[in-house]
């Protein structure tokens, strides 16, 4: 299992952001679908106290946020431990 988890939904545009730039990064993730996974979906909302919109974003079992949280934590050098290694 990944550090990092990304509950989505198929038709969000800041989801697909969200995955792009981690892919980018070189970070790797594990998606939730809430739309297709109903224990997912009550996972998510166990993790982020009842949050209602996607992205939501865990990073080593800690809720984030969203996108905006995920980029400010890139821009801050916070995500650098989770860039996979190429050696």
């Amino acid at each position: 299992m990944s550090q990092v988890v990304i509950y989505s939904t198929g038709t969000c545009p800041m989801c697909e952001k969200s995955k792009t730039l981690l892919t980018k990064w070189g970070i790797p993730y594990d998606e939730k679908r809430v739309d297709l996974d109903r224990s997912a979906l009550k996972e998510m909302s166990q993790i982020t106290n009842g949050a209602r919109t996607v992205p939501q974003i865990c990073i080593e079992g800690k809720w984030i946020g969203s996108f905006t949280e995920l980029t400010e934590m890139h821009m801050e050098d916070e995500l650098d431990h989770l860039i996979k290694s190429e050696s």
